[in-house]
Formats: structure tokens, sequence, C-alpha cells
């Protein structure tokens, strides 16, 4: 215990020498964290759209003036003459409206009315989340027309649980501040690992009397000491910033904050140990722990969406098990029933890494 002890101290006097790295080590996931929680958001809103009423009749103006009334839409008028592609063409609106004649006369009589929305869908989700829009207006505006002109239509009354303003800031900031310590941790113990390389210093390991395990477990406990230190301004930053708190038991939240630490410096450990210097290191964390963590985690998209032959390999993704954590502390409360088998997840592959690192780095234990 006294060599863990002595190389995990080492670790630290290093680190308070190398104030580069220090300032990293605590500055830069808040950084991320509030670049990533801010500049990233899912609502649409105020989308230009030019509108084209062929019918100028009081019912027709009334199915205008809901779109003018929601947030997604900015309304943009358009002459009967002039033709809806063209605002496409110059990018003058993201969709166009046609509403054709005899739209009131229709509707009053019982009739099917088409209206025809043009989507400009060069981005794929925002044209997903256009005709959404489209498509609960207009439900709104039938449930509201008259019983005369629509009869009596069946309503759906729908309610939004956890997050009933859909407020982007909660579905973000838990997946944000999961991504920001996904990358530090790994990064600077990755480092820590072919620094010895790169210094030659490597060597005066292997001929002393410390074993792969003390000197793994020493470098693991420095960083994650510092890690831990990390989390907790993230934590503090996403709950002052971001109106996120802790529902029901913490206790879970807890358990698995310390597994998903333990597992992302034994990713960096790991991947440390197999780079011939630093700036491989920094390579391969960048394009494996940092990568996976913001496109294999469900941070922005579920898993589902991702193609089944890639999929797999968000199990080895640490971010991929804290996230659900984080999203369920934050938003549902669900506590260890919902997520224990996340934390042992963690823990596993927490445990695994490590497993890998030691096999590398054990021919350092000389037998007497």
């Amino acid at each position: 215990m006294r060599r863990i002890l002595a190389q995990a101290k080492k670790e630290l006097i290093q680190l308070r020498r190398d104030r580069l790295a220090l300032v990293m080590a605590i500055g830069l996931p808040l950084i991320l964290v509030m670049l990533l929680g801010n500049a990233i958001s899912l609502t649409v809103t105020d989308m230009s759209i030019v509108v084209q009423d062929l019918d100028q009749t009081p019912v027709s103006r009334r199915y205008i003036d809901a779109y003018r009334t929601s947030l997604t839409f900015h309304v943009v008028p358009l002459a009967p003459s002039a033709r809806p592609e063209s605002a496409l063409l110059n990018s003058r609106a993201r969709a166009a409206l046609i509403l054709p004649e005899h739209f009131e006369r229709d509707l009053r009589r019982g009739r099917s009315v088409q209206v025809q929305m043009l989507v400009d869908a060069t981005d794929a989700n925002t044209a997903n989340v256009i005709r959404g829009s489209v498509a609960a207006i207009t439900s709104r505006f039938e449930s509201h027309l008259h019983p005369k002109i629509a009869g009596a239509p069946l309503l759906l009354d729908t309610r939004l649980w956890f997050n009933p303003g859909r407020k982007s800031n909660l579905y973000i900031g838990p997946g944000a501040f999961v991504v920001s310590l996904s990358l530090l941790p790994p990064l600077l113990m990755a480092l820590a690992m072919s620094r010895e390389k790169d210094g030659k210093t490597i060597l005066q390991v292997y001929v002393s009397g410390i074993s792969a395990h003390e000197y793994l477990l020493g470098k693991i406990l420095a960083y994650y000491l510092l890690t831990t230190v990390a989390w907790t301004l993230a934590f503090l930053l996403v709950t002052t910033t971001m109106g996120l708190r802790v529902l029901g038991d913490p206790t879970m939240f807890l358990a698995g904050s310390l597994a998903f630490l333990f597992a992302t410096v034994t990713f960096g450990a790991m991947l440390g140990s197999r780079a011939p210097d630093q700036a491989t290191a920094i390579q391969l964390v960048q394009l494996i722990a940092f990568i996976l963590a913001f496109l294999l985690s469900g941070f922005i998209y579920p898993l589902t969406n991702v193609p089944i032959q890639i999929r797999w390999i968000s199990g080895i993704t640490p971010a991929r098990y804290y996230i659900d954590i984080v999203r369920d502390a934050f938003l549902r409360g669900g506590g260890w029933a919902a997520e224990w088998g996340q934390v042992l997840s963690l823990l596993v592959l927490g445990l695994a890494l490590y497993g890998m690192t030691w096999r590398q780095m054990r021919r350092m234990q000389v037998k007497a």
C-alpha cells in the first residue's frame, strides 16, 4: 500500500509542477460543459415559411394565423402569382405552404382538402421537425373548427412527462456533462503513461521493486482524485447554470459517477500503455475516447438510430452507460431500480480495462 501511495504522491507532485496540465484538468471540462450545453440545441424556432393563400377567406386566414402564433415558424406572405419553389431555391424560406382555392367551401361541405407543403430537406432533421410541427398545427386547427364545419373530431390529450416544456438544456445538459468528462480523464492518464516512455523514465520503473499492480494503482489513484475535483466543479456548473438538480435517491448517481470516473481513467491508462509517445496518446484519445463518447453514447440521438453493424462498439464506451445514469438522476429519478445495470456495467468495464492494461505492463515484474 505504501508503494501505491508513493506512486500517487509522485504523480500529484508532477501535476503540481506542470501548471498547464493542472489548468487543463480542472478548467477544460468546465469550458466543454458550457460550450456543448449552450451551443447545441434541438429546438427549432423562428423558421421562415412562405404561405400562398389562393382562397383568401376567413377560414384560410385563421389557418395561417395558427402558424403565426407558433414559435416554430416565421410566416412570410407570398403573392398568388409567385412560384412557391422559388422561395426554397433562393433560401428565402425553409418551407412553403400552399392553400388551394375553395379551401373554406370544401371544409364547410365536409370534403377533404389537400393543403400542399414544400419542405427543404437538405437538413433532414430540421425537415422532420417542420413536418411534425405542421401536422400538430393542422390537427389543432381541425379540433377548434366549428362543429358545423368539422363535425365532432376525436381529440387526443397528450401529456409530456419528465420534460413537459421540452427544454433543450434538460436534454443536452446531462449529455454535455458526460461528454466533457469523457475527454480529460483519459487524456491526462494516457499522457502520464506515455510520458514515462517518451522520457525513458520507464526504465527506472522496470528496474525498481514496484510491481505492475502497484505502478498502475498509484497512477490511477492520483488521476482519479484529480478527476473527482473536475467532476465536482462540472456538477456545480450544470446545476447552477442549467437548472438541473438530482431527483430521487442520490446514492445511485454517486455510485455511478465513481464507477464512471474509474472506467474513464483506466480507459486512458489502457490507451497510454499502448502509445509509444505522447503525440500518439493524444491522437488515440481524440479518435477513440472522445469520438466514441460523442457519437456512440446516445448524447445527440438514440443508439437505436445507429446501424447495428457498429452499434456494438458503444458497449466499450463508458459514456454510453453513464449518460443513462445522469439523465435518470436529473430528469426521471428512477434510482437503483432503473439504473443498477448501468452502474454494474461501468464497474465490469473498468475492471476489464484495468486487466488489459495490467497485461500490457506486467513485464515490469521481475521475480527475484
